[in-house]
C-alpha cells in the first residue's frame, strides 16, 4: 500500500510529488516535505525524541524535520499492520543554514543545554563505559556463536582473526575513560545537551527527529572528528571545525579527554560489524581495517594537532598508540 494513500486517508495530505532528501522518501505538499519511519516497539523513544525536535525548533533551529499528529490527534499510525510517525520539514530551500559545522553544533549545544529534563530512553549522559562494555560483550558472545554455528565463510573468518585487536583496542579505550572520569577540570558547558547517534556528516543540513539523543556535547565533536579521520579530511579542516565550535562552546580539559576517549573506542568498526550482520562484506572489511592503522596515526598525534599541550595540562596518554 502507498504511504501517500495514508497520508492522504490519516493525515489529510494530498501528495502532489515525490523525491528522495538525504535518502530519505519525501512526499511534497506545497513547500512542505513528509517523511515516514516505522515506530514499531520504538514510541517512547520517538517521543522523548520528538520533545527535543520541538525544543529545537521553539528556540531557533528550524532545520529541523519534526513529528506531526494525524486526523485523530495521535502521534502514530496504524497502516498496514505498522505503525507509524510522520516527519515534516519545511521547504529546505528556506531553511538551510549556511553556517560552517562547527558553528552550527556549537548552537544546537548552546541551546540544547537549556532543555531541563533528562529524558529516560534515549539519555547516555555518563553511561558510556558501561554501553562500551555492554557492547563488547554483545559482539563477543554473538560473534562466537556465529562462529561456531555457521559455516566459517572468509568474512567471518578474518572478523574473528581479529576480535581480540578490537576487543583489546576497546578495552584500552574504557581504561582511559575510567581515568579521565576523574578529571575535576570542567566547565559549564559539561552539561548534558541535545545530541545525535551519530553526527558524521560534515554538513549537517537536515535534523532528523529520530537521530536525537542526550548527552554530552563531546559525543557529536569526537564523532563529527571520526568521520573527518575515516574520509582522510586534513588537520586544518578538524582545527577551524574546533575553533568555530568553540566560539559557542569552550571545550574543558574534561572535554578533551572525553572526546580522545571516544575516538580511541572503535566505534565506526563496531557499527560496521552490526551492519555486516545483515549482509557482510569481506572487502568492505579489509577497506575497513587497512584504514585502521592511518586512522590510529592521526589518533597518536591528536592532542598534538589540536593544539592541546598534554605535559602543560598533564593529560595522559595511551601507550599503545
Amino acid at each position: 500500500m502507498p504511504m501517500s494513500e495514508m497520508l492522504r486517508s490519516q493525515y489529510a495530505i494530498q501528495v502532489e510529488g515525490k523525491q528522495f532528501i538525504e535518502e530519505r522518501e519525501a512526499y511534497q505538499k506545497e513547500h512542505y516535505h513528509y517523511f515516514t519511519i516505522p515506530a514499531g516497539n520504538k514510541e517512547m523513544i520517538l517521543m522523548e525524541q520528538a520533545t527535543l525536535a520541538y525544543f529545537l525548533r521553539e528556540n531557533g533551529i528550524y532545520h529541523v524535520a519534526y513529528p506531526v499528529r494525524n486526523i485523530n490527534g495521535e502521534w502514530f499510525t496504524n497502516y498496514g499492520n505498522e505503525w507509524w510517525m510522520v516527519l515534516v520539514l519545511e521547504d529546505s530551500t528556506q531553511i538551510y543554514r549556511k553556517e560552517s559545522p562547527g558553528k552550527m553544533l556549537g548552537d544546537i549545544h548552546r541551546i540544547g543545554s537549556g532543555f531541563q529534563y533528562e529524558p529516560k530512553m534515549i539519555s547516555s549522559y555518563g553511561q558510556w563505559r558501561k554501553l562500551w562494555e555492554e557492547k563488547i560483550t554483545f559482539f563477543e558472545s554473538e560473534l562466537t556463536r556465529q562462529a561456531k554455528e555457521e559455516t566459517a565463510s572468509k568474512y567471518l573468518s578474518e572478523v574473528m582473526d581479529v576480535l581480540p585487536y578490537i576487543v583489546g583496542i576497546s578495552e584500552n579505550a574504557i581504561q582511559y575513560l575510567r581515568e579521565s572520569e576523574k578529571e575535576q577540570r570542567i566547565l559549564q558547558t559539561d552539561q548534558s545537551t541535545i545530541g545525535f547517534s551519530r553526527w558524521s556528516s560534515s554538513e549537517k543540513k537536515i535534523i532528523w527527529t529520530d537521530e536525537l539523543v542526550y548527552d554530552h556535547p563531546t559525543r557529536d565533536v569526537a564523532e563529527y572528528i571520526r568521520y573527518a579521520y575515516l574520509q582522510n579530511k586534513s588537520d586544518t579542516e578538524i582545527n577551524q571545525f574546533l575553533n568555530d565550535y568553540q566560539n559557542y562552546q569552550p571545550l574543558s580539559v574534561f572535554a578533551w579527554r572525553l572526546i580522545f576517549a571516544r575516538l580511541s573506542f572503535p566505534v565506526h568498526v563496531y557499527d560496521f560489524l552490526e551492519g555486516a550482520f545483515q549482509y557482510p562484506d569481506f572487502r568492505a572489511l579489509q577497506q575497513l581495517l587497512n584504514h585502521q592503522e592511518t586512522y590510529e596515526r592521526r589518533l597518536a598525534r591528536f592532542y598534538e594537532t589540536v593544539g592541546v599541550d598534554v605535559s602543560d595540562w598533564r593529560i595522559p596518554m595511551i601507550s599503545w598508540l
